[in-house]
């Protein structure tokens, strides 16, 4: 079976946020006043989460990413991981993490079946980085991408927000960073989700003024990369000569809702049908209601059946989501 939304996309890509907690408070995804109050039994148990991730599964899901908050703060995160790559049918199990902790966890998450990892990382100078993430420790950061490397996963990629007047003065420099580690690099767009994002869009900094500084720092080296069917937003490049990729990710500028095979799972169970809008059913209720699998599986399908054609970034900030872009998974 497979999911497909009224427009036609088939849905094979869930992103799954294991926490709604995180070590750090990235000024973009929440507020500097938001605290999280989330108690254990408000979010999925092993339990719950092997049941969800095999009916997703059945519905044809075969990427799974692994988000949060920070998902390394997820208690027995190597026993989730290992329980969904056990799942018939999920084959690509990546992870999303700031890798404050990538450092401890990198070899028993690549053993239990993370095969590659998208990292945060805004800044390459220390001082700038701690006050983009509220106390953030960039040595940390870059022991845990290199403890990456040496276990073998791949790709990593690392992403970079871009503001403007805060650190679009680094996208040479971290260029340059993952071109010397071979790994590839990724450049977000702020996003206006949950009250932080929005506030941050004064320091929106767009697609078209990336690519003209990736262009300009690597002339006539770029070659365009054909996204694969579960592949993310990324408009992606190879960069010649080296064995790193550089895409930027302009939600805000483009809107690249037609290709979009993803739906979002957040750690309370709730099922996010579009990151920029409010849809969502809570599949966690489901479950604790007593439903047999089947019923849940047509809740899904018909939750899918209410996905929207497209975010409303810049056209109804009435139904963008309101909730920090830390309590929905990123």
């Amino acid at each position: 079976m497979k999911l497909i939304d009224p427009f036609g996309r088939t849905i094979s890509y869930l992103r799954f946020s294991v926490t709604d907690h995180c070590n750090y408070r990235c000024h973009y995804c929440r507020d500097e006043d938001h605290f999280n109050k989330t108690v254990r039994t408000e979010v999925l148990s092993y339990e719950e989460i092997e049941r969800i991730m095999q009916i997703f599964a059945d519905l044809g899901i075969s990427k799974v990413r692994l988000t949060g908050g920070e998902p390394l703060l997820r208690t027995g995160i190597s026993k989730i991981i290992k329980l969904i790559g056990a799942i018939d049918g999920i084959t690509d199990i990546p992870l999303s993490t700031n890798a404050h902790l990538l450092e401890k966890f990198a070899g028993k998450i690549h053993k239990n079946g993370v095969n590659r990892v998208n990292i945060s990382i805004d800044s390459l100078i220390a001082e700038r980085f701690a006050e983009i993430t509220r106390g953030g420790e960039l040595d940390k950061v870059i022991n845990g991408i290199d403890a990456a490397i040496k276990v073998g996963m791949r790709p990593i990629k690392i992403n970079m927000v871009v503001m403007r007047g805060v650190n679009d003065d680094e996208i040479e420099a971290m260029i340059d960073f993952a071109i010397g580690r071979k790994i590839d690099i990724r450049f977000i767009e702020t996003m206006p989700i949950g009250s932080a994002g929005i506030n941050a869009l004064s320091q929106h900094y767009s697609e078209t003024d990336i690519l003209k500084r990736i262009d300009a720092h690597l002339v006539n080296n770029l070659i365009a990369i054909k996204p694969e069917q579960t592949a993310g937003p990324a408009k992606s490049y190879l960069i010649k000569n080296t064995h790193s990729s550089v895409g930027i990710i302009s939600a805000v500028s483009n809107n690249f809702c037609s290709a979009c095979n993803r739906i979002r799972l957040t750690a309370k169970g709730q099922l996010i049908l579009c990151l920029g809008q409010k849809n969502s059913v809570s599949l966690r209720d489901a479950l604790r209601s007593g439903v047999t699998d089947d019923e849940v599986k047509n809740l899904i399908i018909d939750a899918i059946s209410h996905k929207p054609k497209q975010h409303d970034f810049n056209t109804n900030a009435d139904n963008i989501n309101t909730a920090q872009m830390v309590e929905i998974g990123g």
